[in-house]
């Protein structure tokens, strides 16, 4: 049986901050066969894990590549594989979208499809935002509004990225994504991973609205075509304040990531245009809350995009960033990622993040001077696990009672 967390916490006024700089993972490449944070010129990092805890940890378990969503909900200290969640859920709370019970919610990517409909680009070019909302637009105009008796919802997340949200009677989210992961060849045809007729019903609208939906785009130079997955009916999570007594606020540009951070209860902050502007943010609410989440994209979005180089610059932009995190005066500071994102790659991987730990008052250091994949090897926090981090904190911070007499 799992130690129930909730028995053991203690409430006081310390101060918990983890910077996630999503996908900073990687494998050597690039011209000096080295990892990007090899490569990078990082003295603030390298300063923290000279006097922090270092160590490596993987998102779901060793040799599982994990999606953004299992990444973030083990961060947070939710068994990923007992805490499942479709993507798309995570996207209409990141919108902030109202659902209901019942509601079934996934994530779209519009594409580029040549003319034999084989996909060219699963990000249709990474389209500005504005083109995004003119396109959703364009659809809902165009398509019924509804769908064998389904309501068919449509809202823009950010650049290539849209909600869509069924909502009707009968509904089901066993349906299998039909975005293959992988350029030249076709979508996927929707189809349920169920046999139950709510299933089957929920892929037969899918499929009308594939159909319908690439005809109406047929005409647009870049998003002529759309990808979906994770679908996932609403559910509702326990939250952070009822797990470990936090009052938890999250600073995370991207929807999707606010929408994890709204699944476990965390308040959601407005945000800057820039990592340091972020950090200001949580000065300025330092007293309300005693846990922040403040999310880094880009190390992941240059991933993603294969352009080693710029990761090595993000990297350099987020450790240009720690002083700041630092004079925010946290009790536990954590610098870590969600998942690996090797340029080499171009997509998630299943290696184990870096993490540091930094907690004056009460860390055991470990001798590592350099903050990257293969130093912190060697860490004290060894490997382990990236759901047992956030109790690792809660210990820096004092916030656990002793186990047992």
């Amino acid at each position: 049986m799992a130690l129930d967390l909730s028995t053991l916490i203690q409430q006081n006024d310390k101060r918990i901050v983890f910077l996630v700089a999503d996908g900073i993972g990687s494998i050597q490449s690039g011209p000096n066969n080295l990892t990007e944070l090899q490569q990078a010129r990082t003295p603030n990092l390298d300063q923290l894990a000279a006097e922090g805890e270092c160590g490596v940890m993987d998102p779901v378990a060793p040799g599982i590549t994990p999606g953004s969503g299992p990444g973030h909900l083990g961060l947070f200290g939710y068994e990923p594989t007992e805490f499942q969640i479709g993507r798309g859920l995570l996207s209409a709370l990141g919108v902030g979208f109202p659902l209901r019970a019942g509601d079934v919610a996934a994530r779209l990517n519009f594409a580029t499809l040549d003319k034999q409909g084989h996909i060219l680009d699963r990000r249709a070019g990474r389209i500005h935002t504005e083109d995004n909302e003119r396109i959703v637009k364009k659809l809902l105009d165009k398509l019924p509004p509804k769908i064998d008796g389904a309501q068919i919802i449509l809202q823009t997340e950010a650049e290539h990225r849209a909600v869509l949200i069924l909502r009707g009677k009968g509904l089901d989210d066993h349906v299998a994504d039909t975005d293959p992961q992988v350029t030249g060849v076709p979508p996927l045809t929707p189809t349920a991973t169920s046999k139950s007729a709510a299933a089957k019903k929920t892929a037969g609208i899918v499929k009308k609205f594939v159909q319908q939906a690439t005809k109406i785009l047929a005409a647009e130079p870049k998003a002529n075509g759309l990808l979906a997955r994770g679908f996932a009916l609403h559910t509702e999570f326990p939250s952070m304040a009822d797990r470990y007594g936090l009052q938890a606020a999250a600073i995370a540009n991207y929807p999707m990531y606010r929408g994890v951070a709204s699944l476990v209860g965390m308040t959601l902050l407005e945000t800057g245009d820039s990592l340091a502007e972020n950090i200001e943010l949580a000065r300025k609410h330092w007293d309300e809350y005693t846990f922040y989440f403040i999310h880094f994209k880009y190390t992941d979005k240059t991933g993603e995009d294969g352009d080693y180089e710029a990761k090595v610059r993000r990297i350099e932009e987020l450790d240009a960033a720690i002083p700041a995190a630092r004079s925010l005066n946290p009790d536990v500071l954590i610098i870590t990622g969600d998942h690996s994102t090797p340029s080499k790659m171009k997509g998630h991987s299943w290696h184990p993040v870096p993490v540091v730990l930094w907690a004056p008052a009460t860390i055991r250091r470990d001798g590592v001077t350099r903050f990257d994949e293969v130093s912190c090897v060697a860490g004290g926090l060894g490997r382990m696990p990236l759901r047992y981090l956030m109790q690792i904190a809660l210990a820096h911070a004092g916030k656990l009672q002793k186990f047992g007499a």
